[in-house]
């Protein structure tokens, strides 16, 4: 299996993974002491536990082949439905939205996994679906299971979610082989679930976002509002960039970890590593994140079948997603909305998914290097 994967995939995993739990240990040292009295290595413990698990999980992907888990994605789908309804009643709230079920020895999110699951459903469904030409109504299914979810985790209300899971469905469907036709029509199918959603909400008299939410939409320059909770942390994060500089303080050497910047080692983890290991750092590790995106690209496109795509593009879409809307959200580019970065926030359920789809792609490297080495051994004969 070593052999066939995509090497230069795994090993990135590896090294954001290792980077991620030193820059966790790093960043929560502070809050875990002044804020929860717990040991200064309380998140770093339980997030390398979390990842050994996630990759002890990820090496059965890589044995089991894909199409294998045709009569078990239908089951996970509408189970992440069921638990997204469950965490309306029964969830956790944390600052301000119900999106955890607590377990006890974990906090379970269904938001983070109902973005895998729309990735699989359409990837399986897909490639059932195109090969024996069904009609359009049909091939709309996945739009409905796609929006049942939207409706859900907005209501949380996840606005950060909700737009991942938008996000991906429409790229998705942009990389479907539907005809031209067939594309407009389902997309005026999106743009019309859209409209009736905004529309129910507004006959009811309610906001789709909280007030806490609402706040948030007043983004833009930060720092003139540094005393206010809408530009409090932003404008931390700014500082914690500035005084990285080139080259940084030092790792273990950050300022902004000492309660300036809330929740330091989850979304804004990023500007601690700038201040810590400084910007030439901090651009090679976007770098490093294009390159991985690169590489899934490229396993998407020497994939052999339909579902194998739709997994690959599903997955770059899931990363380059929660990549986008993190950096313009620490940068003011656009609203903060509460989105981790791939291995480097902490996170449970978020890191779980990420490591899954990963091996995920791993796995089609596997097969489409299984395929082409039968062919050409057909071919040979």
């Amino acid at each position: 299996m070593f052999h066939r994967l995509d090497k230069p995939l795994l090993m990135l995993s590896i090294l954001f993974t290792i980077l991620g739990l030193v820059m966790i240990l790093s960043a929560s040292s502070v809050s875990t002491v002044l804020m929860y009295e717990v040991s200064s290595s309380y998140f770093f413990n339980r997030q390398l536990i979390i990842m050994i698990a996630s990759y002890i999980i990820g090496l059965f992907i890589l044995r089991i082949p894909l199409s294998r888990y045709k009569f078990f994605i239908p089951f996970y789908t509408i189970s992440v439905i069921i638990f997204l309804i469950i965490v309306k009643t029964y969830g956790v709230i944390v600052n301000g939205a119900q999106s955890w079920i607590s377990l006890g020895f974990f906090n379970l999110q269904p938001s983070e996994f109902a973005k895998t699951a729309i990735i699989l459903f359409m990837a399986y469904f897909y490639e059932a679906s195109l090969k024996k030409e069904k009609p359009l109504w049909y091939n709309s299914l996945p739009l409905l299971v796609s929006f049942i979810m939207l409706v859900l985790v907005v209501s949380q209300p996840d606005l950060g979610g909700a737009i991942i899971i938008a996000g991906i469905t429409f790229l998705l469907y942009m990389k479907i082989p539907f005809s031209k036709k067939d594309k407009l029509i389902i997309y005026k199918i999106l743009g019309a679930l859209v409209v009736i959603f905004a529309l129910v909400y507004a006959y009811k008299g309610t906001s789709i976002l909280s007030a806490h939410q609402l706040a948030r939409l007043n983004y833009q320059n930060p720092c003139t509002r540094y005393e206010e909770n809408t530009g409090y942390q932003v404008c931390n994060g700014f500082i914690a960039i500035h005084n990285g500089g080139l080259t940084g303080l030092g790792l273990g050497n950050s300022t902004q970890k000492y309660l300036y910047l809330p929740e330091a080692h989850t979304d804004f983890i990023f500007p601690i590593l700038v201040e810590e290991l400084g910007v030439i750092i901090a651009i090679i590790i976007i770098l490093l994140y294009l390159y991985m995106l690169y590489r899934i690209l490229a396993i998407a496109k020497k994939a052999d079948s339909i579902r194998n795509t739709i997994i690959c593009y599903g997955t770059f879409a899931y990363l380059s997603l929660h990549l986008i809307v993190n950096f313009m959200g620490i940068l003011a580019l656009i609203p903060l909305t509460g989105v981790p970065l791939p291995f480097l926030s902490y996170g449970g359920s978020f890191n779980i998914n990420v490591v899954i789809m990963i091996f995920m792609v791993l796995r089609v490297s596997i097969e489409t290097s299984i395929n082409d080495e039968r062919r050409a051994i057909r071919n040979i004969r």
